[in-house]
């Protein structure tokens, strides 16, 4: 299976650089897995698809103010830094740019002195782990000098950060957002629930491994970064009676897709607890815990355009995308969504 297979013509415009002022009122793609059926839609149509007994599930991270600009102390070089995961206490894996001033001993200053990072050492692709200093509450000093770390094909600034976030989003620790969430508001959530569908929630920390390009041309050789995960009991058996019931699991979203995919035995039984996992699902891989997705569209080449095209059969999938880019849907993080269904 060759990268390459999965790459389509996405006209620069076509990448969505603010999210509208109505989240529900993005399109919809509605997408039958079996048969390769298209409808449009708005996406507050989605509780015409959802039947009652069904259970969708939410990713309930929350994105932290991860990108910190600062200065190397000593020659007040820029640096930029993103935090991307806490290995322990103060000690976080970051990636660094540029990478040539930030080697093992360099401290950098943010907000002038607010906080202090010490780089401790340089780890696998040039990553960094930074030490940092502080007084008082590190999440709260992030807050004040923290930017949302929107992703580089975003270039307008973002005038309310809560727009990066879900509605539902509650323990920290992402650095990017699990996009297809942030179509949902509080009250479209409450018209799902008044269906008498079920919401269950998961949490993946989202790190940027996830929507790092693939660069082999083999599939099959493309390494996936770890990123933690937590599914608590009461969600656990939510999802399991929901399928004994005979209903569907719907999935919001790539990362929720992932979680499930790692905590679900071959029996499609989901088991609560949390760990880490850097499962990779592309074309020939057998799901045991989703039925339906829904998602953003996804970067020409990614693991995650290989991930629908598992669920959905690569035909379907390009040809969809082909259709999204004639219809001119909004792609990417602040885009419009797909619902692929069956």
């Amino acid at each position: 299976m060759r990268t390459q297979d999965f790459y389509y013509d996405l006209p620069e415009e076509l990448i969505a650089q603010d999210p509208l002022e109505d989240r529900s009122s993005s399109r919809l793609m509605v997408l039958n897995k079996k048969t390769g059926e298209i409808e449009h839609k708005i996406f507050k149509d989605i509780i015409g698809y959802l039947r009652e007994g069904d259970c969708l599930v939410i990713n309930n991270t929350k994105v932290i103010p991860a990108r910190l600009l600062g200065n190397k102390i000593g020659t007040d070089a820029a640096i930029e830094i993103l935090l991307l995961k806490r290995r322990e206490n103060d000690i976080w894996e970051c990636l660094t740019k540029p990478g040539k001033k930030c080697r093992v001993g360099a401290r950098i200053s943010f907000g002038d002195g607010l906080l202090v990072g010490e780089i401790v050492d340089v780890i696998e692709e040039g990553n960094r782990l930074i030490k940092f200093e502080y007084q008082g509450i590190f999440e709260e000093i992030l807050d004040q000098l923290g930017q949302m770390p929107l992703p580089p094909y975003i270039t307008h600034k973002l005038k309310d950060k809560n727009r990066y976030q879900t509605v539902y989003a509650k323990y920290e620790g992402s650095a990017a957002a699990p996009t297809a969430g942030l179509h949902f508001t509080q009250d479209l959530l409450k018209e799902i629930k008044d269906k008498g569908v079920n919401i269950a929630n998961v949490t993946l920390h989202v790190g940027l491994g996830t929507f790092r390009p693939v660069k082999v041309e083999n599939v099959l050789e493309h390494h996936m970064h770890s990123e933690f995960y937590n599914v608590e009991e009461e969600d656990a058996k939510l999802i399991n009676e929901t399928r004994k019931n005979g209903g569907r699991i719907i999935s919001v979203g790539t990362t929720s897709c992932r979680t499930l995919e790692s905590v679900t035995d071959e029996n499609g039984v989901v088991h609560a607890g949390s760990g880490n996992t850097d499962i990779f699902i592309y074309p020939g891989y057998k799901f045991k815990a989703i039925d339906c997705l829904i998602t953003n569209f996804h970067l020409p080449e990614s693991t995650l355009l290989m991930l629908v095209s598992a669920l959905a059969g690569k035909d379907n999938i390009m040809n969809a995308y082909e259709e999204a880019v004639k219809e001119r849907y909004r792609f990417f993080s602040f885009g419009d969504a797909m619902f692929i269904t069956e």
